[in-house]
């Protein structure tokens, strides 16, 4: 039996416009996808549910691929762990039964504590899991519907390795089934490097869609490609504007320490741009940034150390700067110039298009920006080893000797309600949205004047995803309910048939004409196709065809 479009299917469609002007978060409520209770609460209606069914359908399927476990952990938290990592005390966690729990926004701790009880020989290991599930985030200013609330749907999967080669390993297999994913959902991505920020660890990429009004910049180089986030992306001045400096320019200083507290460091950039103090990390790594004195009390216990044989300065010269900028005066009187070092063409502030590549010293920065979809860290022993999660591990073939080993931990985190929102904005256009088939809530709407037409071509319609508008409204209602919700296609059984009306309301992949050329030598039927401004809109073909033509076209969108 086919199945029917939701009762309330763009009920209210005749009372909201759906032009580029209507922020998209407001579409998608208008539209019954979801709705907002209150600030950055979310409900999901029945086509926001048959959405997040699709994604997370591609989602298990890849990770069941790659031997992931799916559990399901509690979305509370008890402090205890949080207290053990560190992490207690971040500002946007939601606690709970005065401050002894917390709505998990993440579950590192959580799924290392499972782990730790589950596992008991090393021989257990490697071992993944994942779960897709709602997490909580106590944001001061929720915006962006979907994009950036309290409440958000999220799939989390977490790696044990032996050791850090197959660690390593690990999160290859992974980037590559993000790769797999994000390719069957049909949207332009991207993967940057990025920073491990509250999570942790050392390695960390982040998976983006690109979109004009995103939040996010990432940066990509014309000749290695190479993509990082702004917080990432190393860069150097251009030789025209090196060449063009004139000198005098203004320079800004920002003061550090080195973790003793017996190196003042000196971080001189331009007044005009912003200080990146993590990429003055390669070159002192036992810089301190976690310090939060005033910067008068930097100098001032700088000073105060009377150990003359122990103190030394360092200056950072960002890349920008020469000997003709107008330099800060030193702001204490060190007299052992012995120990003053200076570190020159240092790039230490944030990239802008068009600066050279800090990678390859050799292409030029484009900048894009992005819709943060995912993120991928290898975590090492950033929560095995405060949670104490070990295994003993042989040391020799014989077996005869033990030595306690902390696992190592990879984290992957991919936002469902997040993709739902970013593909929205990115796809949609002034009659409304327009889903990839991989995700749409479902791939064809049925539209009919008579009911005995559905009956004749149903052994072909249940080999589609499809919906009937069996609802008493108008053909061009059905035609715009339809449409503005983007689904890929409109099968219309009218007064034409047996020949079939098709629809074309999603978006045809590059590709698409020449497989269609290549099909037009292998078929023995007619399928005409209507195009306006060279994009095709309808197809008409006779009924007992209407699969083939459909699955031909939901394969390129």
């Amino acid at each position: 039996m086919i199945k029917r479009v939701p009762k309330l299917y763009c009920h209210q469609l005749g009372k909201f416009k759906t032009d580029i002007q209507v922020p998209t978060h407001e579409l998608l409520a208008k539209l019954g996808i979801i709705s907002y209770p209150h600030s950055g609460l979310v409900h999901w209606g029945k086509t926001g549910l048959l959405i997040q069914d699709k994604i997370n359908g591609i989602v298990r399927e890849n990770l069941d691929h790659l031997g992931y476990e799916e559990l399901k952990l509690s979305l509370l938290s008890h402090k205890n762990l949080w207290l053990q990592t560190g992490r207690w005390h971040q500002p946007d966690l939601f606690k709970l039964q005065n401050d002894e729990y917390l709505l998990a926004p993440t579950a590192e701790e959580e799924i290392t504590e499972y782990v730790k009880r589950s596992i008991q020989s090393y021989k257990h290991l490697p071992v993944g899991y994942y779960q897709i599930n709602e997490k909580f985030r106590a944001e001061k200013r929720p915006r962006g519907g979907l994009l950036r609330g309290r409440e958000f749907l999220m799939k989390d999967a977490y790696s044990f390795d032996i050791d850090e080669t197959s660690a390593l390993k690990t999160y290859e297999s992974m980037v590559n089934a993000y790769h797999n994913i994000f390719r069957e959902i049909g949207v332009p991505y991207v993967k940057a490097q990025a920073d491990s920020g509250d999570i942790g660890g050392d390695l960390s990429h982040e998976w983006h869609l690109l979109n004009q009004n995103g939040e996010d910049t990432v940066f990509t180089c014309d000749s290695c490609g190479h993509t990082s986030n702004v917080e990432k992306t190393i860069a150097y001045p251009t030789e025209e504007e090196i060449k063009n400096s004139k000198g005098g320019e203004e320079v800004a200083v920002k003061y550090f320490t080195t973790e003793d507290r017996d190196t003042l460091v000196c971080a001189y950039y331009p007044v005009n741009r912003q200080l990146e103090p993590k990429f003055m990390l390669e070159d002192i790594p036992d810089l301190d940034l976690k310090d939060k004195r005033l910067q008068e009390e930097i100098i001032l216990a700088f000073e105060a150390n009377e150990n003359e044989f122990s103190k030394s300065v360092v200056r950072v010269m960002d890349a920008r700067l020469n000997s003709r900028s107008n330099f800060p005066d030193f702001p204490i009187n060190f007299t052992n110039k012995s120990m003053i070092t200076t570190l020159t063409e240092v790039p230490i502030v944030l990239a802008r298009a068009g600066e050279v590549c800090g990678e390859c010293e050799e292409g030029h920065l484009q900048e894009s920006n992005a819709i943060e979809i995912g993120h991928t860290f290898y975590l090492g022993e950033k929560y095995s080893k405060p949670l104490n999660l070990t295994v003993e591990v042989p040391t020799n073939d014989n077996g005869n000797t033990l030595e306690s080993r902390f696992v190592k931990m990879g984290c992957y985190g991919i936002g469902i309600s997040r993709i739902i929102a970013a593909v929205a904005e990115i796809n949609r256009d002034d009659r409304g949205l327009r889903w990839p088939a991989s995700i749409a809530p479902w791939e064809a709407t049925i539209i009919t004047d008579d009911a005995s037409k559905v009956e004749a071509v149903e052994s072909q319609l249940m080999q589609i995803d499809c919906r009937l508008d069996g609802r008493d409204e108008r053909f061009g209602y059905k035609f715009k309910a339809s449409t503005t919700m983007g689904i890929p296609l409109i099968i219309v059984l009218g007064k034409s048939f047996p020949h079939v009306e098709i629809e074309i309301r999603g978006i045809l992949k590059h590709g698409w004409e020449e497989h269609l050329k290549s099909l037009n030598k292998e078929i023995d039927f007619v399928w005409d196709i209507e195009y306006k401004d060279g994009t095709p809109v309808k197809c008409f073909v006779e009924k007992d065809h209407l699969t083939f033509v459909v699955k031909q076209l939901l394969r390129f969108m």
